[in-house]
């Protein structure tokens, strides 16, 4: 049997109450040391040292009581700790993200649409979505703005009920015997001005994605023939004339490449996009801006991509491809997958590769994500919708803006096994915290970000945004080691000076203001410490909607600057750092 021996710690309770009126109870104790009863006045403090037991199974607990309010906390609790550190360079930038880079989905799935046995989607299609209920629209408003793209499997089987279009207008019907399992479906123009006013009330920038089928014969080896495009440019005409503000237009969804369902070849989707820039160009014409031309919305290939780019020069703005890396949602290993970092970094080669297919082209096109969900067929319920989801979504936003993505829209907003809300009660999920506390954080210049220690942490650092300084995003994919980090730049100063073997830990209840320079930290953990869990904690604090349907603020600690950066297992911490004045942010 092997034992674990250590330095001394020393605990430190202070009373950080402002109020004079009342004393602060205090009552420590572990399994072998009762430390005792205090009654501390503002600012006093209780102090005690103690060596961990060769066991590792030392624990102090405390009962705190001010008033009426009662507190029950570890003052200590021993955790294996590593200590590493983080390398920034602060000389250049390696990329640039839009300043409105989250983006999320809405789909056409019908509430018929199952998968594995599940039907995931309720009422959140574009055609039923309920558009009154108050905490969607606080969720959409927090962003200020939020892109939203208006796309899926469907779009490529919706037609537009404009007063040019001759065939009835029908809603999708389930038939496994079509393609995607639904017929044709329509969307009627009562419910584009809905869609259109609610989104105008929200603030949301929206992408729209056309149908790129209509007018081809569907074929074994895919669709063949030109884009019959007299549909969509009807719905883009009445979509000026009702004076409606789109970001852009996207032709088809995942029929690149080998396609899904069926698929379109890279020369003649390069000129059905600039047919659709010709459109948008000649109904815009008196307009500006002007909405971006976007596509082909597919999943990667690179020689698809690269001769799509190629044929279509400029009229493509944005090329867009899709992410599902993680497999079906019915694989029963995706959380193995989430926590390996190695299969994460699987990902890197098409991020690059499209960088590099992007920056050789003669277009000025950039790249964006246009649709995520991880794991496909609407994902896995308490995986894809749960706090453990954090550590894949905020993970691939860290590495697709290192590889100069503009934009990254997440499946779905709503909707699936993978919505940021709650499909029935609208209630956001995990990732809709760290959606938002990345949009309100990262700043659009990305730094190049490594970590020297466990390959467990994943680290991306950005200038800070609408501020001075960087922010750091750190994810500890271990389940038990606490991370000790240390930040330098350049590969030469450190932030600060290496631990003793002696390690004092303060706690100030409540949590007080500290002196010097502070940076500012939002830990994330799961509720309980399950990682299934749809409860995100931030700074210990259970985050939740009010009653009146208002998303909560999300505050952050302060922290001497002269502190190591502390995360904890299976945790997620954003540090915002005002201090740090790099070339990269000036």
């Amino acid at each position: 049997m092997g034992f674990h021996f250590t330095g001394k710690t020393t605990i430190v309770i202070k009373n950080g109450f402002h109020s004079n009126a009342k004393s602060l109870y205090i009552h420590c104790s572990s399994k072998d040391n009762n430390i005792g009863e205090y009654w501390l006045a503002v600012g006093q403090t209780i102090s005690w040292s103690f060596r961990e037991n060769a066991f590792s199974t030392t624990l102090f607990h405390c009962y705190a009581q001010w008033g009426n309010k009662i507190k029950r906390f570890n003052a200590y609790e021993y955790q294996e700790e590593s200590e590493s550190s983080v390398f920034i360079d602060g000389k250049t930038v390696i990329g640039r993200i839009d300043d409105d880079f989250i983006c999320t989905t809405l789909d056409w799935w019908p509430p018929e649409k199952c998968d594995y046995g599940t039907c995931s989607w309720g009422r959140a299609s574009l055609l039923n979505l309920d558009l009154n209920n108050i905490t969607f629209l606080n969720a959409i408003k927090a962003f200020s703005p939020l892109k939203i793209r208006l796309g899926g499997t469907l779009q490529d089987k919706v037609i537009y009920s404009t007063e040019d279009n001759k065939q009835p207008c029908v809603q999708f019907v389930k038939k496994v015997s079509e393609m995607f399992g639904f017929t044709q479906g329509c969307l009627p123009m009562h419910r584009w001005d809905e869609l259109n006013a609610f989104f105008k009330k929200s603030g949301a920038k929206i992408i729209f994605g056309l149908n790129a089928l209509t007018g081809r014969t569907i074929q074994p080896d895919g669709a063949k023939g030109a884009w019959d495009y007299t549909n969509a440019e009807s719905l883009i005409r009445y979509t000026v004339q009702k004076n409606y503000s789109i970001h852009g237009w996207e032709l088809g969804n995942e029929l690149s490449g080998r396609g899904v369902g069926t698929r379109i070849a890279a020369d003649q989707y390069a000129s059905d996009t600039i047919s659709l820039r010709n459109i948008v160009q000649n109904i815009y014409k008196d307009v500006e801006p002007k909405p971006l031309t976007i596509a082909p919305g597919g999943i990667f290939d690179a020689n698809w991509y690269k001769e799509f780019l190629d044929k279509s020069g400029k009229s493509v703005e944005v090329v867009t491809h899709h992410i599902y890396n993680l497999g079906p949602g019915v694989d029963q290993h995706l959380v193995e997958k989430i926590i390996n970092p190695s299969y994460l970094d699987g990902e890197i080669k098409t991020f690059s590769q499209l960088e590099n297919i992007v920056k050789s082209s003669a277009t000025s096109a950039v790249a964006w994500v246009g649709e995520s969900g991880g794991a496909y067929n609407s994902g896995h319920h308490l995986v894809t919708d749960a706090f453990v989801f954090s550590f894949w979504y905020l993970d691939i936003l860290g590495m697709a803006s290192a590889h100069d993505t503009k934009t990254y829209c997440r499946q779905t907003l709503i909707g699936g096994n993978y919505g940021l809300l709650n499909t029935t009660t609208f209630v956001p999920n995990p990732d809709y915290y760290s959606a938002l506390l990345w949009h309100r954080l990262m700043g659009r210049n990305v730094l190049s970000t490594s970590f020297s220690g466990t390959k467990k942490i994943r680290a991306y650092a950005h200038c800070a945004k609408q501020s001075k300084g960087i922010t750091l995003l750190l994810i500890n994919l271990d389940n038990s080691t606490t991370v000790q980090a240390n930040v330098k730049f350049n590969n030469t100063s450190s932030l600060r000076h290496k631990h003793k073997a002696h390690k004092k830990h303060l706690i100030e209840l409540p949590q007080g203001s500290v002196n010097g320079n502070s940076r500012e930290e939002y830990h994330l953990t799961a509720k309980d410490g399950n990682i299934h869990s749809q409860t995100m904690l931030l700074n210990g604090n259970i985050l939740s909607v009010t009653s009146s349907g208002d998303i909560p603020p999300l505050e952050p600690l302060l922290v001497n600057s002269t502190e190591a950066i502390t995360v904890a297992p299976f945790s997620i911490v954003f540090v915002h750092m005002p201090y740090i004045d790099l070339p990269a942010c000036r």
